[in-house]
């Protein structure tokens, strides 16, 4: 998946203009980045296209001396994203379940589902039921 295609795909699951769409990514992959291990997010990385793999790969600011990812919920997640800067609050929750479908169809399902393994199961919440190819699963 290229750069423009993963930002057009999250402005429309968020129904959101794709700067707006650029913006919620950087901050929800950059939370992500928080959230999961550094090598996860390195793993991550490499399987997106230039440009968004950078949030992954910067060392998060709270992370440093000797540090491992933070632990928390779906709500502080949300929460977080909607702090960064430039992010509109009103959109992070629409943003973060957009990003992380997205992210899903971008990466190999072992990835993605190894970054969600870090994950409390409520983040599954807000992935949209989707299945090979990005169509609906039987009966949804």
């Amino acid at each position: 998946m290229e750069y423009q295609d993963f930002i057009n795909a999250v402005a429309t699951r968020a129904k959101v203009s794709t700067d707006q769409a650029a913006t919620l990514t950087r901050a929800t992959l950059e939370t992500l980045a928080d959230r999961i291990s550094a090598g996860q997010a390195e793993d991550l990385a490499y399987q997106l296209p230039e440009g968004l793999d950078d949030p992954l790969r910067k060392p998060p600011p709270l992370r440093g001396r000797g540090e491992h990812a933070k632990s928390f919920g779906l709500e502080e997640f949300v929460r977080r994203v909607g702090d960064r800067p430039a992010v509109d609050r009103a959109l992070a929750g629409a943003g973060v379940g957009a990003v992380l479908t997205t992210l899903r169809e971008a990466v190999s399902r072992d990835e993605f589902e190894d970054a969600m393994a870090q994950l409390e199961k409520e983040f599954w919440q807000v992935i949209e039921p989707v299945g090979a190819g990005g169509r609906r699963r039987p009966g949804s």
